[in-house]
């Protein structure tokens, strides 16, 4: 165990020692199990949002909850595609531990596709620990039976286990039909309103014992489908692709905006813990889901380890534990939502678990000063990147993805070098005039990446 985990440790059981109100022990005992929002959306542009000085879509809301709390400009995600993020925020371990590397493939193979088996979800673990549990939206973890979001620690499921779904259809009779449980969904009328849906009534139903809901919108992915009530809002917007794309992402935002309403007129606000980010960088380049989305002012797109396609808007917040309105500059990344959650549901991690991610609550509530990571690693098939401070060295590029074959120092020559400190935009290559500095970030990825499984699929769609 690092120096980090264990201050985090101790500064966490501190953290809900201190947090309990006065009352009786049995209300301090209620109010020491917080319910845990996790809210998710799919490929959206790291520039499309007000925080991020977006121009020509309001998102109110999203603004809204990310000043809520504290906001992370060095937000990360563990793989720049759907499926491995989303298996990192699950398990709270890089992906590429377990083989989880590329999106879970689709056709014959998707039903023995999924999240390994040996494998517990933040879901089993908090189910464990009294909590109910509820996903509504996009699992993209396994489309088999034994992978279904109830086999894998989900009390309730609505919504389709696969990359992607329209929005006004059930699509009964696909390979990925949209669900209620393990049935297909009667009905639909327009998907991320019917998602905010589910999830104010669950919240609703549920506001008097500890649950975790993980509202995992497919919104702002492909297919491209608004409603005329959001497209009208943006008659300026000439490009009809990003027209519709602004209309998808409005849509949204009010989807949001009436799940954090229903939070307070239950009075939970102050017993939830929300986290809000976005599963990797908008799909710019050819070979992705393209959508309209800007990720300005990173470079790179989703499918990418340049900054456009890892870093993401992220957000931590609890009314009365977590400050309002800060900005955090440390690196921070998904894996770390597990512990976080887990520490403040009281659930010791055990070293047997041996997680990548780490509590936050001491930084978010300003006892700890220190960075949670020392190094961030990447690797997506001929894709990698690290993260050390302010530096980074990336390899990554356009064209096919394909299985990597790291082995050597030889085999990270074409590697550039950035101190995003000063470029954020990964324009300044600084590997020749650093030779000392790419060997040493070479070698640390070199050791991190011996340690990771093969792959148990090969790469997929986007």
């Amino acid at each position: 165990m690092t120096r980090t985990t264990r201050v985090a440790c101790s500064l966490a059981a501190a953290f809900v020692l201190t947090s309990v109100g006065p009352g009786p022990r049995a209300s301090a005992a209620v109010q020491a199990k917080p319910n845990i929002l996790l809210i998710v959306t799919d490929d959206m542009g790291y520039g499309d949002i007000g925080l991020h000085d977006g121009h020509d879509i309001p998102t109110p809301n999203i603004d809204a909850l990310m000043k809520s709390g504290t906001r992370f400009t060095d937000g990360y995600v563990s793989g720049p595609f759907c499926s491995p993020t989303r298996a990192g925020l699950m398990t709270g371990k890089y992906p590429q531990r377990f083989g989880h590397e590329f999106n879970v493939p689709g056709g014959p193979a998707a039903a023995e596709s999924g999240l390994p088996l040996t494998e517990t979800t933040i879901a089993d673990r908090l189910k464990a620990a009294g909590y109910r549990t509820a996903l509504f939206g996009k699992w993209h973890l396994g489309s088999g039976e034994k992978f279904h979001p109830q086999s894998r620690g989900f009390d309730e499921f609505f919504g389709f286990l696969g990359g992607q779904h329209s929005y006004t259809e059930v699509l009964p009779n696909s390979p990925n039909p949209l669900l209620d449980g393990r049935k297909p969904a009667a009905s639909v009328t327009y998907l991320t309103d019917v998602l905010a849906d589910r999830s104010v009534e669950f919240i609703q139903r549920k506001s008097a014992e500890p649950f975790l809901l993980y509202l995992a919108f497919n919104a702002v992915h492909v297919p491209m489908e608004a409603t005329d009530k959001y497209l009208a809002r943006f008659p300026n917007i000439t490009d009809p692709q990003r027209r519709t794309y602004a209309a998808m992402l409005s849509a949204m935002d009010d989807a949001i905006g009436r799940v954090m309403a229903a939070l307070r007129s239950q009075g939970l606000e102050e017993r939830t813990l929300v986290v809000f980010f976005n599963d990797n960088g908008g799909p710019t380049m050819p070979g992705t889901t393209i959508n309209g989305s800007t990720n300005t002012p990173l470079h790179g797109s989703k499918r990418q380890t340049w900054e456009g396609g890892i870093r993401v808007p992220f957000a931590f917040s609890w009314k009365g534990r977590i400050p309002a309105g800060r900005v955090d500059r440390r690196p921070i990344i998904q894996l770390d939502v597990l512990p976080t959650a887990l520490a403040a549901a009281s659930v010791t991690v055990q070293p047997a678990w041996k997680l990548d991610g780490v509590n936050l609550l001491p930084l978010l509530t300003g006892k700890d000063a220190g960075r949670p990571h020392d190094v961030l690693y990447w690797r997506l098939g001929n894709h990698m990147a690290i993260r050390s401070g302010d530096w980074k060295l990336v390899r990554s590029s356009e064209g096919p993805l394909v299985t990597g074959t790291f082995d050597s120092l030889a085999s990270l020559a074409d590697a550039g070098l950035y101190n995003l400190a000063t470029d954020i935009g990964e324009t300044k290559n600084l590997a020749a005039s650093e030779p000392a500095r790419v060997r040493e970030l070479a070698e640390t990825w070199l050791r991190w990446n011996k340690e990771l499984a093969k792959p148990l699929w090969g790469p997929g769609g986007g």
